[in-house]
């Protein structure tokens, strides 16, 4: 067993053609490190619904250059099997370590196999990727990114001629491509042939950002922003001015791309501490609003001033921006077909019932969001938002950070506030309260565990309130494809537990929803949401045994 696992990792190693790997790969065999070597080889980090995502590093259980011509030869071989060989594939990329030189792996796989391969001219958001599919008329897109995952993670995202990410059967069918790969001898790649972009992509990408503000709306919303470290403050504070909003106040210590991601432990809005700087900058400059994206530019935190909270400023959850923009929608008087995923909250589609629009609950993630038919409008609450489906069929953070800045702006010229609509929506729709268990794990056990233990002793009730139904996910409804989940309904909330797909975690989402009878009943009405929330979270912990 010993020999086989140094023969693998030096026949892996005999076809790296990245030193760095090699040079980490060549150390752990003559130290014979059998234990990592082990985990380096006990398989090849899987091609799924999110192309692939992971640690760099040697070996096929790790994100590096080998990995990624195997994956953009898959890909290659895939659309070559659909008719499209001559296609133009384009390749966008972050700033993220080796990102680059994935790209660049990717362009010269994509002309070695005989299709037309563009790059875009520089790291650049996700969204300008996903927009210029079908700008250029490609018959797919390859973007590198682990958008907000840990500093030493890569990732590569693929997207077909629609514009939207791979979804079943594609993302098996290219899997056993990839699988089919023998050696990296077998992969032409060139050293040219590709052509690199010039600005025209992200021009064309910014004239669109404009199509999503209503023609004379008010620009008054004084902004503090911050990129995260990541790609989006350029294309950011471009499709700004040319709104004729304000400038936003720049968190300086988090504005320039910086792989390192050296002011937060993981460079997500979401998670605790991330946003510690953009509400200093904002006790400072004192704006409207604080807006976020996270590394690739795709997701859009928003945060408000909030007297009640310490430091003054609290994040909006991603359902309550969703809900924001949603309304702020339907007062413009949109038409379409409101969608998000199963884990949002239930407030979109009552607030799409009430203005007679469409309304579509998809499983998680954008590439099924998007293939809405009539989509308008989609949101998920990892705070993604696709508000300009026509342009961009998938979530964008740069034209959803427009569009909360126009509702700010409008409800600034009103003297109100984003809080004052949402306290407009709880009283009309009822309070809809949302939080998450989510639990971050060294061993993917855990998960299949609690997985397991809530099939077998599904539970009855949750913090006093009845379970009336119980559905597993993995055997697909009326509406959704199988996917690996289980949704509880209870009396006046829902529950949904999965395992994450890009990370690994554990994400239990919880919804109550609480009738509110008047504006002086909201206080009381979010009380009782907390504490149901709070019982909700501690008695499925038990259950699942977290």
């Amino acid at each position: 067993m010993t020999q086989d696992l140094i023969a693998r990792a030096k026949a892996w190693l005999a076809e790296d053609p990245d030193g760095e790997t090699r040079e980490e790969l060549a150390k752990l065999i003559d130290n014979e490190e059998l234990d990592e070597l082990a985990v380096r080889f006990g398989g090849m980090l899987q091609f799924g619904t999110a192309g692939l995502r992971g640690e760099l590093g040697a070996g096929p259980m790790r994100m590096n250059r080998s990995v990624v011509i195997r994956a953009a030869a898959g890909l290659a071989a895939y659309l070559k099997a659909k008719g499209q060989g001559d296609g133009l594939v384009v390749i966008g990329y972050d700033a993220r370590y080796k990102s680059a030189d994935f790209a660049r792996d990717t362009a010269a796989v994509m002309t070695g196999a005989g299709l037309k391969a563009v790059v875009l001219p520089r790291p650049l958001p996700t969204p300008v990727l996903a927009y210029a599919i079908r700008h250029l008329g490609a018959v797919a897109g390859v973007e590198v990114t682990a958008s907000h995952n840990p500093p030493r993670d890569n990732g590569y995202k693929v997207y077909l001629g629609d514009g939207s990410q791979i979804v079943p059967p594609a993302d098996a069918e290219i899997a056993a491509e990839i699988a089919a790969v023998a050696s990296l001898h077998d992969v032409p790649r060139p050293e040219d042939g590709w052509q690199t972009l010039g600005e025209e992509v992200l021009e064309a990408y910014l004239e669109r950002t404009d199509a999503v503000l209503t023609p004379g709306s008010p620009r008054t919303a004084r902004v503090v922003y911050t990129a995260m470290h990541g790609v989006g403050k350029d294309v950011l504070t471009a499709a700004f001015a040319r709104a004729g909003f304000p400038p936003p106040a720049l968190v300086a210590e988090q504005a320039d791309p910086d792989p390192a991601f050296p002011t937060v432990a993981f460079p997500n809005p979401e998670e605790p501490g991330a946003m510690d700087l953009a509400f200093e900058a904002a006790r400072a400059v004192v704006p409207d609003i604080v807006i976020a994206n996270d590394p690739d530019a795709d997701r859009c935190a928003v945060a408000v001033p909030d007297a009640s909270v310490e430091g003054g400023w609290r994040m909006l959850r991603g359902d309550e921006v969703g809900s924001l923009l949603a309304q702020h929608l339907v007062g413009r008087g949109v038409s379409g077909v409101f969608a998000e995923s199963i884990v949002s909250s239930s407030l979109l589609g009552r607030i799409a019932e009430a203005a007679g629009l469409g309304y579509e609950e998809t499983l998680t993630g954008f590439k099924w969001i998007a293939r809405v038919e009539g989509l308008r409008y989609g949101y998920e609450e990892a705070l993604g938002y696709c508000v300009d489906p026509e342009g961009v069929r998938d979530k964008d953070g740069i034209t959803a950070a427009l569009l909360v800045a126009e509702l700010a702006s409008v409800l600034k010229e009103q003297g109100r506030t984003l809080l004052d609509l949402l306290d407009d929506l709880a009283v009309r729709h009822g309070l809809h309260a949302t939080d998450q268990l989510s639990v971050r794990v060294e061993d993917l056990s855990v998960i299949s565990d609690a997985m397991r233990r809530l099939r077998e002793k599904p539970p009855t009730a949750l913090a006093g309130l009845a379970v009336t139904k119980a559905e597993d996910l993995t055997e697909g409804t009326e509406e959704l494809p199988p996917t690996d989940g289980l949704r509880y309904y209870l009396e006046g909330a829902r529950v949904i537990v999965r395992p994450s797909g890009t990370e690994p975690k554990l994400k239990c989402y919880l919804e109550v929803v609480v009738p509110v009878a008047s504006r002086d009943a909201l206080g009381e009405a979010r009380t009782k949401a907390a504490e149901l929330l709070v019982g909700i979270k501690r008695d499925l912990a038990a259950a699942a045994g977290i």
